[in-house]
């Protein structure tokens, strides 16, 4: 499946030198890029490894707002190279370079593309998220008053980088990549399921992380989220305590624990849960005035879980797990309440996730106060009911609506007919506690994914669950876990992957308190890892059915 890139993709733009050249930026002269530096770094505390670190520009323009715009990007060229390249997806609004390493969405994070000898790049997907100086937390999204930004960060900036980070790493070595891959995670995986959906002979294969495939819906419930919690209390971080939450989740494992055969603070049977779990139980009973629930806050967490619905009753994005990363930090931080001094505290969804809704998500764009007052009215009074049409408005300025530049063609009866037949294959891991896009949405994706398919889905794409994980590696779960080398032995022997082994890291303190030493099995969907052995903290002891 992999492109030769020449230089007749760049419309006739040559590589400065054919073989491997220094790293020095006229080493990297391609007609209509701006190499605006290259640098040799050893192998230090943020170099794994000696390479060739290279900036550059392309697409630069003034916008419709009269902002100028430009897509910067980050090519990490390593000495010793695999022959193989990573696109690195970014995750939240984009608008920053992060640095090319490559993280494989585990919780190790040295392990990186990078540190395996992967030529990688990343981008700030068209825009600079800090250009707006006078907006407050609301600037990092006021891009979405030019439409081009918004299509580049939905979905041109990966069209129009790829081919041009491609020619350039095989400019340098001398020679064609033999594999490419893309690998995000949250809105990175967003990018990775666009590309296959977009540009299904881009990848060679995709390594998915939770991902916001839906994620104009997803930011509906920020409001629904905000409002339910308001109506328990005057504020956020006050609506649930951390105890509240802890014991929610202890609640639910009580329930749920034992459904895949032991007690050990993993549920792998999430669906059987959910119809196991009673929320009442969470209730205060006359008298009761302790290990137990207000009326009002069970109602709230029933409410967000039920997802948010129109007029009509009618679902406008995904209904949610109960599970028993509820009591995470993670959780908390986008929910609920974060550390963060300049947010006065308020969680992610009231801050980056009101400010997005208001000016990426909504079409035409409102503009939204900057503070985390004005941030958090703006979701206190969005009307979900009435509002929620305009994730698919379109005007004549704004031609693509949210839903449009954001979400892969045909997700909602999804076949990927063209990347199957490419010989694309990918790998999604989703965490059943995810706070901020729900797994569930995941799952109905791949269960029409592959309906589609005549039941053979995976015959290309593989989805994974991880019980008890928020959004990322962490949390009361197994972290520790490579799934980049299953997907790279699909992709280059035709291995298909089948369980993946998981331990815990040492730095996840919610891991090791929940599940200790221990190692599971991640099971490739629809299975459960069930208990069918002898020693409780050994995957060996649990089997895929």
């Amino acid at each position: 499946m992999k492109l030769t890139l020449t230089a007749a993709l760049l419309g006739g733009a040559a590589l400065a030198s054919p073989a491997l050249a220094d790293c020095t930026q006229e080493a990297f002269a391609i007609d209509g890029v701006s190499i605006t530096g290259a640098e040799a770094l050893p192998a230090g505390d943020d170099s794994p490894l000696p390479h060739c670190r290279v900036t550059g520009r392309i697409n630069e323009r003034t916008g419709a707002d009269g902002r100028a715009y430009a897509l910067d990007f980050e090519l990490r060229l390593p000495d010793e190279w695999n022959g193989r390249f990573v696109h690195q997806l970014n995750g939240g609004n984009d608008g920053e370079v992060k640095p090319a390493v490559g993280p494989l969405l585990g919780g190790n994070k040295a392990d990186t593309a990078l540190s395996r000898g992967y030529a990688v790049v990343s981008s700030n997907a068209g825009h600079d998220g800090k250009a707006v100086t006078d907006a407050g937390l609301a600037g990092g999204a006021r891009f979405g008053f030019d439409p081009a930004a918004r299509a580049a960060y939905g979905y041109t900036a990966v069209r129009d980088l790829n081919p041009v980070a491609e020619a350039l790493t095989e400019g340098y070595y001398g020679k064609e990549i033999a594999y490419s891959y893309g690998v995000g995670g949250s809105n990175g995986g967003r990018h990775a399921m666009v590309a296959a959906a977009r540009y299904p002979e881009m990848f060679d294969g995709l390594l998915i992380g939770y991902p916001g495939f839906n994620l104009p819906k997803a930011a509906l419930q920020h409001a629904l989220d905000v409002q339910s919690f308001r109506s328990v209390s005057d504020t956020l971080a006050t609506a649930f305590s951390r105890e509240d939450l802890s014991l929610v989740a202890g609640k639910v494992l009580a329930a749920c624990d034992g459904l895949d055969g032991l007690e050990d603070g993993v549920i792998a049977d999430a669906d059987a849960c959910q119809t196991t779990f009673d929320p009442a139980s969470l209730t205060c009973t006359a008298g009761q005035n302790s290990g137990c629930l207000t009326e009002a806050q069970t109602a709230a967490l029933v409410t967000i879980h039920a997802g948010p619905k129109d007029a009509d009753g009618k679902q406008l994005y995904s209904d949610w797990n109960w599970d028993s990363g509820i009591g995470s930090g993670n959780w908390r931080f986008w929910k609920l309440e974060s550390p963060i001094p300049p947010w006065e505290q308020k969680p992610i969804i009231a801050v980056m996730g009101a400010a997005s809704l208001a000016q990426l998500f909504t079409t035409p764009p409102t503009e939204v106060g900057g503070s985390p007052a004005e941030l958090e009215q703006y979701l206190m009074e969005f009307d979900i009911a009435a509002e929620a049409e305009k994730i698919y408005a379109t005007t004549a300025e704004y031609p693509e609506s949210a839903m449009d530049y954001m979400t892969p063609p045909g997700a909602d009866n999804p076949d990927l007919a063209a990347f199957r037949d490419a010989g694309g294959k990918m790998l999604i891991l989703h965490g059943t506690s995810d706070p901020v896009f729900s797994v569930r949405d995941t799952q109905t994706w791949y269960d029409t994914l592959d309906a589609n398919n005549g039941g053979n889905a995976e015959a290309f794409a593989l989805f994974y669950r991880n019980p008890g994980m928020p959004h990322g590696a962490g949390g009361p779960s197994t972290d520790d876990y490579d799934v980049m080398t299953p997907l790279v032995n699909w992709v280059e022997s035709g291995e298909a992957p089948g369980a993946i082994v998981a331990g815990v890291t040492e730095g996840n303190a919610e891991g090791q308190a929940a599940l200790g030493n221990v190692t599971r099995k991640l099971c490739p969907y629809p299975t459960v890892a069930r208990y069918t052995g002898s020693d409780p903290a050994s995957a060996e002891s649990f089997t895929c059915q």
